[in-house]
């Protein structure tokens, strides 16, 4: 495995290196993923194994084009699987059945999401959610431009804002998670479906503050600072970690993160043998590339999904907030 760093903007095709894999390839079964940055790392490190399993009898393209414009890939036919940092939504839904599009849902990982700021910040020591709308809500577009508007206790400096964009899926966790609706956000600040373009940003702006899932932080501690967050008035800060996560106290920025199978590739003996591959070796490929993984019952769940050919998803088709993994263990038993 390598780091994050070199990941890039554009759809990428991870294949293992050798002359070997690299000679088989060209007449490889291919199987197409978009979607996601904030998922990509774990479908990345799963395919990198294994497209070495295979011996380049197989490729697997992972793209980056946000959960939103991975959807529409999927709900088109033209991608096997979509990465997705939320559930699908109604529409989604919507245009996946007027296309034909049966699928699968599978949880695979559960992420912080992470605020972050320049190391050289010294005086944010946490941040409410409350101040968190205050700084992103449409109002503020043109308005709020320093920090001290948002508490006077912060310098008189500007603020400078790097978020995720409208096509990602993080954008409409945390704008339904800090606003209180999805998609609700200014518009004037740097935004990017790839997580690189916002970490490089924060790390050389001191006034900076930006938003991503918790890889990007991970693998970038030595050049961001993560904010812990008071999720209301009275409660304790919390910042991101896998214990915070896993017993449910770093609120509401926690969430599931998933893929969506394509019932009819799923026919496909490579597209299953990946599938199966994916949930027997999840849990250790989330650690290692800093996401956090769930209970083995719920990976033990989705095989079962996956045999019994359970379609649909446990989610109502609108965004949600607040779902912690006992939660989601409990949905996903009922499917």
């Amino acid at each position: 495995m390598v780091g994050l760093a070199r990941f890039s903007g554009v759809a990428v095709t991870v294949l293992a290196a050798g002359s070997l894999l690299q000679a088989a390839s060209a007449h490889a079964q291919n199987i197409k993923i978009d979607g996601s940055s904030t998922v990509y790392p774990v479908t990345e490190a799963v395919a990198e194994e294994f497209q070495v399993k295979k011996k380049g009898s197989v490729k697997v393209t992972v793209g980056i084009s946000g959960t939103g414009g991975g959807f529409k890939k999927f709900c088109r036919g033209e991608i096997d699987i979509s990465n997705a940092s939320r559930p699908i939504l109604k529409k989604e839904m919507d245009d996946c059945k007027a296309a034909g599009v049966q699928y699968v849902e599978l949880p695979v990982a559960f992420d912080a999401l992470t605020v972050v700021v320049n190391p050289q910040n010294e005086f944010l020591k946490s941040i409410t959610v409350a101040e968190l709308k205050k700084m992103w809500e449409p109002g503020a577009q043109g308005k709020v431009t320093k920090w001290n508007q948002i508490n006077p206790a912060w310098p008189d400096a500007p603020l400078k804002l790097f978020g995720a964009g409208s096509d990602s899926g993080t954008f409409d966790y945390f704008t339904e998670a800090t606003v209180g609706k999805a998609k609700s956000s200014r518009g004037d600040y740097t935004a990017s479906e790839d997580d690189n373009v916002l970490v490089q940003g924060v790390s050389r702006d001191k006034n900076a503050l930006g938003y991503f899932g918790f890889a990007y932080y991970a693998e970038n501690q030595d050049k961001l600072k993560a904010v812990p967050i008071v999720a209301k008035d009275g409660a304790p800060a919390v910042g991101p970690s896998p214990k915070s996560v896993e017993d449910g106290t770093y609120q509401p920025l926690s969430r599931p993160i998933f893929i969506y199978v394509n019932a009819k590739s799923l026919q496909r003996a490579e597209v299953k043998e990946f599938i199966d591959f994916y949930l027997k070796n999840a849990a250790a490929l989330v650690k290692e590339v800093k996401y956090i993984a769930l209970p083995p019952k719920a990976y033990e769940l989705a095989a079962e999904h996956i045999a019994k050919g359970k379609l649909g998803t446990v989610f109502g088709g609108a965004a949600e907030v607040g779902v912690t993994i006992e939660d989601l263990l409990k949905r996903e038993a009922k499917l």
